[in-house]
């Protein structure tokens, strides 16, 4: 019987690729570029299934591209799949999945540190000290927020949002309060309130998570009206995607004092991060690193191994979109 075809779009932990090679006949690609436009169109003739990652460019224009795809399966290294255009894969019969859960801890642990990070100035101080201009202890250096017993607002209440909310509410006292488009019965947090807008999240928090998937519907949810309620000396914490922020109103919200920091692990145009953001010092910058442990991308590509082996022995791949 022959074997499917699987192309992975960038290397992974090898026992990733050693599962999935049990499974099909494997070809990895060599370098971490990604597929561009033409790439995808190709890859999508070549190949039954591929493993793609954050950055290929499977969008409405790549299926069109392709009249007949050979491609049944993409298979998501990840739990966003903003750079997939879901619907257009559909419509070639295409089934999209993707890696809830395996970046669950990971994320939310990227978003406290984040937290921590931003509110006690430990970006700036590392920069002092690398560049030998620490000049010893003082009272008065280097003062930053306190974050213990503050209060915590959460944008996206779903896994990494509770996870989130866990470890400030059980770790540091925070009180917590959200916005999420569906009623939230019970988040697993005491004390924890739905508040019925950003804008009311933004007034009530000292602290805000943003914890929401990337794509059309919540692009630019983050904008300038939503910025003009936060309330003085909030610090914004991302670790979502950085469409999902307008980049201009915020770096116009952090410049006029309107917020007071922000941690940022992802960008509008990722790998590039405006000069405005990165000459703050009050703004924590993050390439992008929040699943970045061995451990949890394994976890992740076993996730989408498990999708694929799901497909090609005829079952619905437990993580479909």
């Amino acid at each position: 019987m022959t074997r499917p075809r699987l192309l992975i779009t960038r290397p992974l932990p090898e026992p990733v690729i050693e599962a999935a090679r049990a499974i099909c006949d494997v070809v990895v690609s060599p370098d971490n570029e990604g597929l561009d436009l033409d790439d995808s169109g190709l890859a999508l003739l070549a190949y039954d299934a591929i493993l793609a990652t954050l950055g290929d460019t499977f969008t409405a224009a790549a299926f069109a591209s392709v009249p007949e795809p050979r491609c049944k399966l993409l298979a998501n290294f990840g739990v966003g799949y903003n750079h997939i255009d879901v619907d257009a894969a559909r419509r070639k019969g295409i089934i999209v999945t993707n890696t809830p859960g395996a970046v669950t801890d990971a994320t939310a642990d990227i978003a406290v540190m984040l937290m921590l990070m931003t509110a006690r100035r430990a970006g700036e101080g590392e920069r002092m000290v690398r560049a030998e201009q620490w000049t010893g202890w003082n009272p008065t250096q280097l003062l930053g927020t306190h974050v213990t017993g503050k209060r915590l607002g959460i944008i996206g209440m779903g896994r990494i949002g509770r996870a989130v909310a866990h470890r400030a509410h059980f770790g540091f006292g925070m009180d917590v309060v959200f916005y999420n488009r569906s009623p939230v019965a019970d988040c697993g947090i005491p004390g924890a309130r739905q508040l019925p807008s950003l804008e009311a999240v933004m007034q009530a928090a000292d602290f805000v998570s943003i914890n929401v998937p990337g794509g059309p519907d919540n692009r630019h949810m983050i904008s300038a009206s939503v910025l003009a309620a936060a309330k003085p000396g909030l610090i914004l914490i991302n670790t979502a995607r950085g469409e999902v922020i307008d980049e201009a109103a915020l770096i116009a919200a952090l410049e006029t004092g309107k917020l007071a920091g922000a941690g940022l692990d992802v960008f509008e145009a990722e790998p590039y991060v405006p000069g405005a953001l990165r000459a703050m010092e009050n703004v924590t910058l993050l390439p992008h690193i929040g699943t970045s442990s061995l451990e949890v991308r394994t976890a992740m590509g076993m996730v989408a191994v498990d999708n694929i082996r799901a497909f090609f022995a005829g079952n619905t791949p437990p993580n479909a979109v």
